[in-house]
């Protein structure tokens, strides 16, 4: 059929042709990026029966990932509206994978685990940030809840089988410390040749560099009515991101301290309080602007429950308390991300989603912080005011909604 003169055929034929297949390509990427970040997880109880590690020590193993983050997401993104989201994004993605061999040695060195969550950091800092910026363009402008309900799917996910599938493995498989680690860095190499396929030629023709003269430092360009919309509500709402996840992963399955097959359960409750973040994203748009205090606030309810776990060491308790913390974590997420395609622009869109993911990664300081300074059997006076302050962080992020409602 012949299109009517007005229409031009590129018009037509172009949009769908390329973009349809593109974004399931940035899909797959931060899924696998992401299957890696949580695999060693699981297997903490292990390191720690084998090194001779502290709560803290373990903690400190799981927290320096963040500071691998930190200056990957605020480099990577600036670096890829300069040069092109691929240029970043696909060699991040196989550092993704060496940085789970990494961990193999790290079995029996301490020093070891330190460098390899490091390089982990570093890598899936640019991978997250880079990923989230390339969906963002391929979906395109009219549709932005669609582009953050996919790269939070595709992440959340990803935060879900990784742990699942290192506990399993590890509990019930040969080489606990070292075939989880394999899995991953398989699955990085067949996520990279499943993109490529799908991306083809497409890609690398649509990846051109948004701001070629822009620097490498963060700079976004936000005007003063959007600078203090990222102050008073991306900020607060990033940070409930991964502190949420990260203390259910970590601290909550200190309160069972003599659960039998400790692998196994702890890679089955990272599951549920990551898969809950997952489960959330389709519903996700019903809340509209209120999916950030939403959240938030089911972070709290999510606190509360360790609380009681603290109490009587009931694993269902446990188990509840870890998927309101995944679930409030994913709308987290989903909320922050529409916000920041909404305050950016394509040119600076790699910075803002860098600088939305370091803060969002200052939440990992969250288990650290909860079991630095008490014995495990005081877990509850911590987690008391976890809830506190995630309450009011959520008054206020429904009362800053309410604010901009009436302007």
């Amino acid at each position: 059929m012949t299109p009517p003169a007005h229409e031009p055929v590129g018009a037509m034929a172009a949009p769908p042709a390329r973009t349809a297949p593109l974004w399931w390509a940035a899909v797959v990427l931060l899924f696998g990026a992401a299957f890696g970040t949580n695999v060693a997880t699981p297997l903490l109880p292990l390191y720690r029966q084998a090194l001779h590690l502290t709560p803290t020590d373990v903690n400190a193993i799981f927290g320096v990932y963040a500071l691998g983050l930190a200056p990957s997401l605020l480099l990577s993104g600036p670096a890829s509206d300069r040069y092109g989201r691929l240029r970043i994004l696909v060699p991040a993605t196989v550092l993704t994978g060496a940085a789970s061999l990494f961990f193999v040695p790290g079995a029996h060195a301490t020093a070891l685990l330190y460098v390899a969550r490091f390089v982990q950091g570093l890598a899936s800092g640019a991978a997250f940030s880079v990923g989230s910026a390339w969906l963002q363009d391929i979906v395109g402008p009219a549709r932005a809840p669609a582009a953050a309900r996919r790269a939070s799917l595709a992440l959340n996910a990803g935060f879900c089988l990784g742990p699942l599938t290192a506990g399993l493995l590890a509990e019930y498989g040969p080489a606990p410390l070292t075939l989880p680690f394999v899995v991953h860095a398989v699955l990085i190499a067949a996520v990279l040749l499943l993109s490529a396929a799908i991306g083809r030629k497409d890609a690398w023709t649509a990846d051109r560099p948004r701001s070629p003269g822009a620097g490498l430092l963060p700079r976004p360009h936000l005007g003063p009515a959007a600078r203090r919309l990222f102050r008073r509500t991306l900020i607060p709402t990033a940070i409930c991101v991964y502190a949420f996840p990260s203390v259910a992963v970590t601290v909550l399955p200190l309160l069972l301290p003599h659960r039998g097959h400790v692998v196994a359960f702890t890679g089955v409750l990272a599951a549920v309080a990551l898969g809950a973040g997952a489960v959330v994203q389709p519903f996700a748009h019903r809340f509209g602007r209120l999916r950030g205090a939403i959240g938030a606030g089911l972070g709290a309810a999510g606190y509360g429950f360790g609380v009681l776990a603290s109490a009587d060491a009931s694993a269902p308790v446990v188990f509840v308390g870890g998927a309101l913390l995944g679930a409030g974590g994913g709308l987290c997420l989903n909320a922050g991300l529409t916000l920041v395609h909404d305050l950016s622009t394509p040119a600076t869109r790699g910075a803002c989603n860098g600088l939305f993911y370091t803060w969002a990664y200052v939440g990992f300081a969250a288990p650290l912080l909860t079991t630095a300074f008490v014995r495990t059997a005081d877990l509850g006076r911590p987690l008391v005011g976890l809830t506190v302050l995630t309450a009011l962080a959520a008054a206020w992020l429904s009362a800053q909604v309410r604010l901009s409602i009436r302007r």
